[in-house]
C-alpha cells in the first residue's frame, strides 16, 4: 500500500506500509526526502549509511506498547530486513533538503499520554513531533477505545497563518483491534465544499488535504491510527471548528 505525493496530488506527504516475512528485504533511496520508518509490529534489521540497528521493534501489535522507529535524512539509502516471522513497517516521507542525522527512535523514549476525557479520551504516542528534530516530518500515533471519538473536537490545519494555524497535509493509517471492526472518519470544510463521511476498515488510509477530520471508533472496536503530517513549516498549529470550540472550555 502506498500514497505518493504524485498519486495524492499534493506536495508534502508520502506513506507506505509493508509486511516483511523473516529475511525479506526492501531498500529505498532517500533522494530529496527524509524518512521515518515506524515498526508497527515484529522486528527488523535496519541499515542506513554507516548505521546498522539490529532487531528494531518491541511490540507484537500496534495495540501493545509504543513503537521503535528510525529517522533517515535525504541523500542515502535505507535497507529494512524482517528479522521476526512477520514484521510490519510504515514508511513516512516528506521533502527535505538536508534533514538531520540518522537516528534510532526507541520505544523507551516515547511517552504515552492521554488527550480528552470521557468519550473523547485517547492515548497518544508522539514518535517524531516537534520535540524531536527533523526538517519537515511530523509523525504520531493514537489509540482510541471502542465507542470513543478522536481527533476531537474537530480541528483543521489547512491554512498557513502562524501562530494561529499552519498548513499540514496528513494521512491517517487505520488499524482495528478486531479486524472485522470499523470506524467512521469525517473530512469537511466550513463551506462544505469538502464533506465526506468515510467508513474505515482495518488497514485503510484516509488522506486529509484540508478541512476538519474527526474520527469515531465503533463501539466494541478499539482503533489505532498512525498520522503523518508535513507542510511548508514544521509546526502543529490547529484551528478548532467554531461550532464545537465550547467543548474545550
Amino acid at each position: 500500500m502506498a500514497v505518493t505525493r504524485e498519486t495524492a496530488g499534493w506536495s508534502y506527504v508520502g506513506f507506505e506500509v509493508y509486511r516483511l516475512p523473516r529475511g525479506t528485504r526492501i531498500e529505498r533511496a532517500t533522494d530529496g526526502q527524509e524518512l521515518c520508518a515506524v515498526i508497527l509490529s515484529g522486528r527488523a534489521d535496519i541499515a542506513f549509511g554507516q548505521h546498522t540497528w539490529r532487531d528494531v521493534g518491541t511490540r507484537p501489535s500496534v495495540f501493545e506498547g509504543a513503537p521503535d522507529a528510525v529517522y533517515a535524512p535525504p541523500g542515502g539509502s535505507i535497507a529494512i530486513t524482517g528479522s521476526s516471522e512477520i514484521c510490519e513497517v510504515a514508511l513516512c516521507w516528506a521533502p527535505a533538503a538536508q534533514g538531520v542525522e540518522a537516528v534510532l527512535l526507541p520505544s523507551a523514549g516515547v511517552r504515552a499520554f492521554k488527550r480528552g476525557s470521557g468519550r473523547t479520551e485517547r492515548t497518544i504516542h508522539n514518535i517524531l513531533m516537534e520535540d524531536r528534530p527533523a526538517e519537515s516530518l511530523l509523525v504520531t500515533e493514537v489509540l482510541t477505545p471502542g465507542g470513543n471519538w478522536s481527533s476531537y473536537p474537530p480541528h483543521k490545519h489547512d491554512t498557513d497563518d502562524p501562530p494561529r494555524e499552519t498548513y499540514l497535509e496528513e494521512t491517517y493509517y487505520h488499524r482495528m483491534a478486531r479486524p472485522e471492526g470499523f470506524a467512521v472518519q469525517l473530512v469537511y470544510t466550513d463551506d462544505r465544499s469538502l464533506d465526506e463521511a468515510i467508513q474505515v476498515r482495518d488497514g485503510d488510509v484516509v488522506m486529509v488535504p484540508r478541512g476538519y477530520h474527526p474520527v469515531a471508533a465503533g463501539p466494541g472496536y478499539d482503533l489505532y491510527y498512525l498520522n503523518v503530517m508535513a507542510g511548508p513549516r514544521r509546526r502543529w498549529l490547529v484551528t478548532t471548528d467554531s461550532d464545537h470550540r465550547w467543548q474545550l472550555d
